[in-house]
Formats: C-alpha cells, sequence, structure tokens
C-alpha cells in the first residue's frame, strides 16, 4: 500500500494491510504536525506535493526497503494539502518476522521520504510562513539521531 491522499489517514486500514500470519513485528512510524518549529508557535502546515511522480518515488523506496531486509509486508500513507495541529502527515508500517528487521526497514524509509520524494512542507506561524528545508540539518533545534 503506498498512497498520498489530502484525508486523514486511517491508521487502523494501513495496519491491517501489513498483517502477516509470518510476522512476528509491527513497527510503525506517525508522523504528526507539532505546534512549534524553530521556537516560533506553528499554526498549521500545507503540504505540497506532485502526486505522480511522488507516488513513483514512494514505490521505489518501498522496493528498495524490500531487497534490504526480510520483510513481509510495508504501508506508507502521506497527507498533503492543509494539516492542523495534531493530524497525521505520514504514516508507514513494517511488519517482518522479527523486529530488527522492522525497525531498520521503517527508519530507512522515513529517512528516504524526507531526502528524495517530491512533497514539500510549508510551516505557517502568525508573522509568516516559510518552505521547509527537510535535512535534519535545516534546524538547529532538530536533534541528529
Amino acid at each position: 500500500m503506498i498512497e498520498l491522499t489530502r484525508e486523514p489517514i486511517d491508521l487502523q486500514r494501513v495496519l491491517d494491510a501489513v498483517r502477516s500470519p509470518r510476522a512476528g513485528a509491527v513497527v510503525t512510524f506517525d508522523g504528526r504536525v507539532r505546534n512549534h518549529s524553530g521556537g516560533k508557535q506553528v499554526q498549521f502546515l500545507y503540504y505540497e506535493a506532485y502526486p505522480p511522480m511522488a507516488e513513483r518515488e514512494l514505490e521505489r523506496i518501498a522496493e528498495e526497503a524490500r531487497r534490504q531486509w526480510p520483510i513481509e509486508q510495508l504501508a506508507v500513507v502521506h497527507r498533503w494539502g492543509r494539516l492542523e495541529i495534531g493530524d497525521v502527515s505520514v504514516f508507514i508500517a513494517v511488519s517482518s518476522a522479527h523486529r530488527a528487521d522492522a525497525f531498520s526497514a521503517c527508519r530507512y524509509v522515513i529517512e528516504e521520504i524526507k531526502k528524495s520524494v517530491p512533497i514539500w512542507k510549508k510551516e505557517y506561524f502568525c508573522d509568516g510562513e516559510v518552505w521547509v528545508d527537510p535535512s535534519p540539518d535545516s534546524d538547529p533545534s532538530r536533534e541528529k539521531v
């Protein structure tokens, strides 16, 4: 399951898509809109996307994850358009026989999405707005993991 949507993400539907009797682990990443960035109060976000290219790139990332780790199922749903504080912007679910593979694949997918998928985030504040550079080095308040 690879999707771009303007609608709220149905988390249970995504989890159901990765169920497998062979999977002993399901790892998820639930990215949400937070109320602050760079020391400023965020009012809402707007995600712009180029859907045909974004979906192709998401498929490529999913295929690469499948090549690198023995995963059972992988699902990615990313929203675009206006999102409010607390909304889920991206949800990734990975199932595999063992947790280490599921964790590694899930981490890989979100990091690659930030690097190469044509989805752009704009943060809106009381005093203006800014397009966000997706690299961790772009925001000194972000912690490197």
